[in-house]
This record gives structure tokens, C-alpha cells and sequence, in this order.
């Protein structure tokens, strides 16, 4: 017998190969995912293929594989690291005779289990709600079936009709409600504004010490970490550096590669935010092979959200586990390009808050000039 774990469930991982090169460490993320969902990889199954089956993506002979392993791990589910049409999922659950979750999924699954404010919880709803909708396509043989149900449907109305109309206005519901909090985000965003505080955002890929650096910098003690995605709901703490006075620094949402559309959707409000900050420092995980592709992952959901024309930084972080050495560096034009330090032992702090102390002088000087 195929032994329990406390609390999640045992999962069959999937992960094929479509040539689009950096496997091992795509592989590596889907772990700690899965890991982050509490459940428990028991076996991981991969193969190469040119193009995703249109019926079962994996393709027969893969699936026969798949299903052995869920067999003989007695597992629960079968979590794919690639996005999964409707009827692919619908396909493999029917042949696999178990729940088969995509990466879409996994991900909107981790930041319920994250989500701790008010506002987040209500964003990952929104998000997970959408995300079903696709599914709500001829999805349930079983809900078409005529079914009675006292004060929620009318009269010869099927199930998935009334889960349709149930969804639809539970998510009008959530749409104005996150409308009313960005409403007041406005207003504390002019309040601030009227002030003259310089704002700060830090973003980032998930696990790249975001929430570390945050409290090394403000002492807040922000929860942080070694985990993807430990932080969802931003926090914003006013710090004063010498030689510039007071900023508002705020702890963002991390980011990851193919980010369900849903999501960002959903969390637009919330990461509007970053689009208005003065300065983003994309704090990069110097350690980590995959470096630069999570760069990108970062920049790719910065350009979604209109905030790749904000002033960045990068900060290079866990120099600790590298070879590198805290210092700063500057592009062509003397600007303030890269800061390399550790959020953890606090090596090269300081020169983060000397280019935060210059950044905020020249942005003082901006006001002077126009007027």
C-alpha cells in the first residue's frame, strides 16, 4: 500500500519536451510548485514531442505511461507543467480515471492556499472563477442533467445553466468589489502624490528574496520565505534614507514564467500600482542558472501591465552563494544600472540605500527644473 502524506495528495508529474531548451530547470520550478500545492510528487513522467496532441496533448503511448504510474503510486492527481485546453483535460481525466490539473491551475491553486488579506482572497477567486468559466464548455456529462433545487434555479433550467448564471454573477459581485478598493487606492496614490514621497516598488520571480530585502530595508518583518510565491499581498512601508528623506517602498506579488492571463487580470488593480511607481528594483536571483530567463518572465509581465517604461534598478541579490562581490554599477550614462549585494546576511545593503539616497536627489531636482 502506497503510504499517505499528512495533508495533500500523492501526484503524478508530467512535463514533455517541445525543444524549448532550459528543461531541467523548468522541471525543478514544477517541483517546488507541486511541493507548494501540498502534494506529493511520487513520479515524474517526460517524453519529447514537436507539437501537443490535440486530443490528449501527451499523445496515446504517453498517456498509457501515465496511467501505469498512477496505478502503481495509487495517485490522486496528475499535474501537468503545461497549459491544457478543456478538452484535453476532460480526455485525459476520462482515460486516467483521476483529476488531472494543469499549470494554470496548480498556480491559481498556490496563491489560494497564499492569499491572506482580504482583497487577495477576493483576487484569487476572480481569478480561479474565470479560469473555470473556460471549463463550463459541455465540461460536466453528469450536469446536464435536469436537476431541482430549491430558491437558485427556475423551473426546467439544467445544472450547468444555473452554474453559468451562478458564476457570472458571483464574479460581477467581485469585479465591483475589487473596483472599490482600487477606488481608494486612487486616493491614498494622490494623497501621496501631493506629498512629493518618492514611490518604490520591488518586483521580481517568485523566491528571489523580494520580501527579504523588504525587511532588511525597512524592518517590517513582512513574511518571508524560501518558497515560491510566500508573498501576494503588498505591503508598503515608509522609509527614510539619509541624504533623501522619507520613500515608500512596497513588496510585490513575484512573478513566474507563463503567469495564468487570468491572474494578471485579476490582480490588474493591485499591480497598477507598480505601473505608477517612480523607480521598480528588480531584485534577480544571481544565484539561480535560470537567471536570465526569469528576467524576462519579469519583463514580459511588466510590459502587460504597462510598467517596462517605469526607471528600473536591478538588484542582483545572494551574492552570498556566488562568486560576486557587493558593489554597484552604472550604465554609459553614469545611471545607477545594478546593485549587487545579499538580502540575507545584508552584504551591499548599504549601497542600496546610497543609490536609493541619489536616485531620490535627482528626482527631487526634476520638480525644481520643470517649475
Amino acid at each position: 500500500m502506497v503510504e499517505r502524506p499528512a495533508s495533500g495528495e500523492n501526484a503524478v508529474l508530467v512535463q514533455l519536451d517541445f525543444g524549448e531548451g532550459d528543461f531541467a530547470e523548468r522541471l525543478s520550478e514544477f517541483n517546488l510548485l507541486v511541493g507548494s500545492a501540498r502534494a506529493r510528487p511520487l513520479a515524474v513522467i517526460s517524453g519529447k514531442r514537436s507539437r501537443p496532441d490535440p486530443a490528449l496533448f501527451a499523445g496515446k503511448g504517453k498517456v498509457t505511461e501515465i496511467a501505469d504510474a498512477v496505478r502503481l503510486h495509487e495517485a490522486d492527481v496528475v499535474v501537468f507543467n503545461h497549459e491544457l485546453s478543456p478538452g484535453q483535460q476532460r480526455n485525459l481525466e476520462r482515460i486516467l480515471e483521476c483529476r488531472v490539473v494543469d499549470r494554470s491551475s496548480l498556480i491559481l491553486d498556490i496563491f489560494a492556499l497564499r492569499a491572506k488579506s482580504h482583497e487577495g482572497k477576493l483576487q484569487v477567486e476572480l481569478a480561479q472563477l474565470q479560469h473555470l468559466s473556460t471549463r463550463l464548455v459541455r465540461g460536466w456529462t453528469h450536469l446536464e442533467r435536469q436537476k431541482g433545487g430549491i430558491g437558485l434555479r427556475g423551473p426546467g433550467e439544467k445544472q450547468l445553466e444555473t452554474d453559468r448564471r451562478l458564476l457570472g454573477k458571483r464574479v460581477a459581485l467581485l469585479k465591483e468589489r475589487l473596483k472599490q478598493m482600487e477606488r481608494q487606492r486612487k486616493v491614498r496614490r494622490r494623497a501621496r502624490t501631493r506629498g512629493e514621497v518618492l514611490a518604490i516598488s520591488l518586483v521580481g520571480y517568485t523566491n528571489a528574496g523580494k520580501s527579504t530585502l523588504f525587511n532588511a530595508l525597512t524592518k517590517a518583518g513582512a513574511y518571508a520565505a524560501d518558497q515560491l510565491f510566500a508573498t501576494l499581498d503588498t505591503t508598503s512601508r515608509r522609509l527614510f534614507v539619509e541624504g533623501a528623506g522619507p520613500i515608500v517602498l512596497s513588496d510585490t506579488v513575484g512573478f513566474i514564467r507563463d503567469l495564468p492571463h487570468a491572474l494578471v487580470a485579476a490582480f490588474q488593480a493591485t499591480l497598477e500600482e507598480t505601473a505608477q511607481a517612480d523607480l521598480l528594483l528588480h531584485v534577480v536571483d544571481s544565484a539561480s542558472a535560470d537567471r536570465d530567463q526569469q528576467i524576462d518572465a519579469v519583463d514580459s509581465v511588466l510590459k502587460e501591465i504597462g510598467a517596462l517604461d517605469v526607471p528600473q534598478i536591478r538588484v542582483w541579490n545572494k551574492v552570498d552563494l556566488t562568486a560576486a562581490s557587493p558593489g554597484i554599477e552604472r550604465d554609459d550614462c553614469g545611471n545607477i544600472s545594478r546593485v549587487r549585494l545579499s538580502a540575507r546576511t545584508g552584504a551591499g545593503v548599504s549601497l542600496l540605500r546610497e543609490a536609493l539616497a541619489e536616485v531620490a536627489s535627482r528626482h527631487d531636482e526634476a520638480p525644481a527644473a520643470a517649475a
